[in-house]
């Protein structure tokens, strides 16, 4: 037994008729008949009863048409999700964001994968420090990371996407608030609030090294791991951050962001997943990501 023997019983149980049957198959009524004796004998019951007018079902071969469309049905539907899924329209996917990019990207990157992969679901965690986002793409957690890139890491494919500038965020009412750009000179003594040292912050190397390279003693008030909690602390006015610049689009009443007066200062976002994951719609989706920053 094959699937043509069972798409020749449906057609012949459909039209009732063998001629109607073999046109609509584009084959040879006799050729249909045998294929339709073999399929009875392999199953050693008679499915069809022949007249020399119309062909009606059996009992038995009732119940197996009925059968036997759900089978046609469910490999057609196989072949169709094979497609989908070959052509990279259909899956699941994760995609972890680094606190400024929560906020700049995420909302218009959710908006072109929904319009441009409809089929593909996904979901988001938002708020992720580098390195917890490298662990969670080798432990499978998520799938894409949007990051600071860290050390190199062989398990990963780790393609750069942009190079942000640096801002200052301060209190509303903070001295520095009335400038049109601050310098790193600007923030001696000023207490900082910065991402946690703990856990490895990218952000938090990028900062002191901006103090380092200026010769300038840094002082750090408080160490956040989200970059929220960081904005809503220089709201309540407990010290200064340097940030990236897509941090902006976290708007807070008392904050004010101001240019950072250092060409070379910024800090890059990447687009990366495990250097072994190769789906069609895995690669859709970077290549969304990448044409919308």
């Amino acid at each position: 037994m094959d699937l043509r023997q069972l798409r020749y019983f449906v057609a012949v149980a459909e039209d009732r008729h063998f001629g109607r049957a073999a046109d609509r198959l584009h084959m040879a009524q006799p050729a249909l008949s045998q294929a339709i004796r073999r399929l009875e004998a392999d199953l050693g019951v008679e499915l069809l009863h022949r007249t020399t007018r119309r062909v009606e079902l059996t009992d038995a071969g009732r119940s197996y048409l009925a059968r036997a469309r759900a089978i046609l049905a469910d490999v057609d539907d196989a072949a169709h999700e094979a497609r989908l899924v070959a052509a990279g329209s259909v899956g699941h996917l994760s995609i972890g964001c680094v606190g400024s990019a929560t906020y700049s990207l995420l909302p218009p990157l959710s908006r072109h994968l929904a319009a441009e992969l409809p089929g593909v679901d996904f979901s988001f965690r938002g708020e992720m420090l580098a390195p917890d986002q490298a662990e969670a793409l080798r432990s499978g957690a998520i799938d894409v990371a949007l990051l600071r890139p860290t050390a190199a890491d062989p398990s990963l494919t780790v393609a750069p996407l942009r190079r942000d500038r640096l801002v200052v965020a301060v209190p509303a009412d903070h001295r520095l608030a009335g400038r049109r750009q601050v310098r790193i000179a600007d923030l001696r003594q000023a207490d900082l609030i910065v991402h946690s040292a703990d856990r490895r912050s990218v952000m938090y190397d990028v900062v002191l090294g901006l103090f380092r390279t200026a010769g300038i003693d840094v002082h750090v008030r408080h160490e956040v791991g989200e970059t929220s909690t960081l904005i809503t602390l220089v709201a309540g006015g407990l010290g200064v951050a340097i940030v990236p610049e897509p941090v902006t689009a976290l708007t807070l009443d008392g904050v004010a962001y101001r240019p950072l007066v250092r060409p070379a200062a910024g800090v890059d976002l990447a687009v990366a997943h495990r250097a072994d994951r190769t789906e069609p719609h895995l690669a859709r989706t970077i290549d969304v990501i990448r044409r919308i920053t």
